[in-house]
């Protein structure tokens, strides 16, 4: 049965292969676009090379202690599966991230070169660039699972092998959480430092050539939002699959292998869906906002994901009322969506008043800011809770045992089905910011410039987008994680842990110290971002002041130097908070004991997802007030309220995209680190 999904997703490789093939062939722009480029490549390859040289010692430190783990504990069989099982999702999620800045070093130029045409041609660039590395991704994830579960299958019962390829959740997540955060200290230590010093103190624009600290931020879009959230997205696909197939082993007398393969088949789905929903990515005029091309593309791409759906949960499921579960999800999924446009466009009443609120100053920008990332919070959390009420009520209309909690399972596949078209355009809005400052340092023609521009700053809400949808995965994920959990207790120690009793004193300190963890995580990653900089600030500062000629245009400022700073804080810094998750878990089980670790893990969940859209949502709302001034509002690009905006933006770059999105990984991460910890616990 699994050949099918292997099948689909190998020819969904095929396709990307092409795709990039013919991006590749894209006009290259000018020589002065080039050699940007050519700098962010080299800038992004030699930060990944030593970033990922750093993650996978430390993977390979982890594999070992899993193993010794269980060794000690008498089962070293399966301390063998768990930690094969962890180098194989450590390995892949890497790939994925690897995969994701590649094509966008090389998709930005060819970006570039397209606006000297059309935006529309600029747009079917940078998206089906996006398309390559959400294909890819998505298909590499059901490739890793399905080998690995054949492989186990040899010498494992089928209904006991989900419970064995934890290991590669785990494995995924933990890269992904280094990756996610190395590469957000880097982008917003950089951006943070140039837009500072660049713009407030020097008055040039965004992506000035004169700006020493400019080629760091190009470097980091790639590293951070490509890369980063590449192997981000794919530990999402990892934890959700494994999370649903331990719940379809629930429910193995009624449908057999089916329960458990159907995550991958809901997935494998969604491949097709989105290739044929890329297709559809194309502006009617060169007067359309580029957004409604790739909402067209999303909805096509959502329409055929339902109708897939349909026919592969009546193939396998046999009720309706598990379709209707996986609607919920999709429409969950929409929601979110939905919300996040009103948190964090221009066009509505939240980031009107945080521009409206800086006619007055940085202090009442602040202000402004703040209670909107705390309002938004609200609506997401609401559309979630009513999500998993609504599934789990039509799961118990199946009349099945444990029918409800498959019903969660099915939605969050429903949510997760369009999984790779998100990606998709989430790489998108990296590469046209790249493109936006290859043009810019490039000195190309104002019409390019706009045409960049356009892209951009659709670019900035599609990021914003999947930020939302990768939180609204991430708690349906957790949920299945967490009951998971209560399952595989119930095989280690023969008695169920069907409730968490907050009342005992353990418990209680469990639940208060995965709060804790959420926000001292937040803390260190924020702080990295500080004091990194801190460093780019002087640097530039320096540049400004001892080499002569950088203002005229006559030196060029050493962009390797800010290059070079970024790279080395942020490996250095990233350590502290992975290691400090890894350890308060392991801690609380040891000392605590199970039962305060599911009150660890609950309470880390609720408030992960809560302290996520504040800061995603927040900080997405402070960017585009600055961006809504820069077309002319209050004032302008110069003026106080420019100035004040430009201060809220850069409090609310690491929220948005460093300890924000790292959160999104911290939350699935304790997921699967406690289900491969569960002997150690009991």
């Amino acid at each position: 049965m699994l050949i099918y999904v292997v099948i689909i997703s190998l020819l969904a490789l095929v396709f990307a292969g092409f795709l990039a093939r013919n991006i590749m062939k894209k006009d290259t722009g000018t020589p002065d676009m080039r050699e940007v480029s050519d700098a962010i490549k080299e800038g992004a390859n030699a930060f990944m090379k030593r970033q990922y040289s750093t993650i996978a010692v430390l993977s390979v430190v982890v594999a070992v202690l899993i193993y010794a783990t269980y060794y000690l504990l008498g089962k070293p069989e399966l301390g063998t599966a768990m930690s094969v099982a962890f180098i194989i999702g450590a390995f892949c999620s890497g790939l994925s991230g690897i995969i994701a800045m590649l094509i966008s070093v090389r998709a930005n130029i060819r970006t570039a070169g397209a606006a000297k045409r059309s935006t529309n041609a600029a747009l079917n660039v940078a998206m089906r660039a996006g398309g390559v590395a959400g294909i890819t991704i998505v298909a590499i994830s059901l490739l890793g699972l399905s080998l690995i579960f054949w492989v186990f299958s040899f010498w494992i019962p089928v209904n006991e092998i989900p419970y064995m390829i934890v290991g590669y959740g785990f494995g995924a997540s933990f890269v992904a959480l280094f990756a996610q955060l190395g590469g957000g200290i880097y982008t917003k230590a950089a951006d943070v430092g140039a837009d500072l010093v660049g713009k407030l103190e020097a008055g040039i624009p965004e992506d000035d050539p004169r700006n020493p600290g400019v080629i760091a931020d190009l470097v980091g879009d790639n590293v951070g939002d490509c890369a980063g959230r590449g192997a981000d997205l794919f530990e999402s696909i990892a934890a959700e699959n494994i999370g649903a197939m331990i719940i379809g082993v629930a429910l193995f007398t009624y449908f057999g292998l089916k329960g458990i393969f159907f995550p991958l088949f809901i997935l494998a789905s969604g491949l097709i869906a989105t290739i044929i929903g890329l297709f559809f990515v194309k502006m009617k005029n060169e007067d359309e906002n580029p957004m409604k091309a790739i909402n067209r593309g999303f909805f096509v791409t959502t329409l055929i994901s339902l109708i897939f759906m349909y026919f592969i949960t009546m193939n396998f499921l046999g009720n309706i009322n598990f379709f209707y579960a996986g609607v919920v999800g999709t429409v969950t999924s929409i929601l979110i969506l939905l919300i996040t446009i009103y948190y964090t466009e221009h066009n509505y009443r939240p980031v009107q008043a945080i521009a409206e609120a800086s006619k007055t100053g940085h202090a009442t920008n602040i202000i402004s800011g703040m209670a909107v990332a705390l309002e938004c919070v609200a609506a997401p959390a609401i559309v979630l809770s009513g999500a998993l009420l609504l599934s789990y009520k039509f799961g118990t209309m199946t009349g099945l045992p444990n029918g409800g909690l498959y019903g969660t399972a099915v939605a969050t596949m429903g949510m997760l089905i369009s999984a790779a078209y998100v990606l998709a355009m989430d790489v998108f809005g990296p590469i046209a910011d790249n493109a936006g400052g290859i043009v810019e340092m490039s000195k190309a023609p104002a019409k390019i410039r706009k045409r960049t521009d356009a892209l951009d700053a659709v670019g900035n809400t599609t990021k914003a987008l999947t930020k939302g949808y990768a939180i609204g995965s991430a708690a349906l994920a957790a949920f299945l994680l967490f009951s998971a959990y209560l399952d595989e207790v119930k095989i280690y120690t023969g008695s169920a842990l069907a409730a968490v009793d907050i009342s005992k004193i353990p418990v209680f300190v469990g639940a208060l110290l995965g709060a804790t963890l959420v926000f001292l995580f937040s803390a260190f990653a924020i702080r990295a971002v500080g004091n990194t900089a801190y460093s780019i600030i002087n640097e530039v500062r320096r540049q400004f002041k001892e080499i002569k000629g950088i203002m005229s245009g006559k030196a060029k400022p050493d962009y390797a130097a800010c290059v070079d700073i970024c790279a080395k804080a942020s490996l250095k810094k990233m350590i502290l908070p992975g290691l400090l998750v890894v350890g308060t878990t392991v801690v609380v089980g040891v000392l605590l004991k199970a039962e305060a670790v599911a009150a660890f893990l609950m309470v880390a969940t609720i408030t992960g997802i809560l302290m996520a859209l504040k800061m995603n949502t927040g900080g997405g709302a402070w960017d585009n007030a600055k961006k809504y001034i820069e077309t002319g509002a209050h004032g302008g690009k110069g003026s106080e309220a420019h100035k004040a905006a430009i201060t809220g933006d850069t409090l609310g770059d690491p929220f948005k995209d460093t300890a924000g999105p790292s959160i999104h990984v911290l939350i699935k991460l304790l997921g699967t680190l406690t289900l491969v910890l569960v002997p150690l616990f009991v």
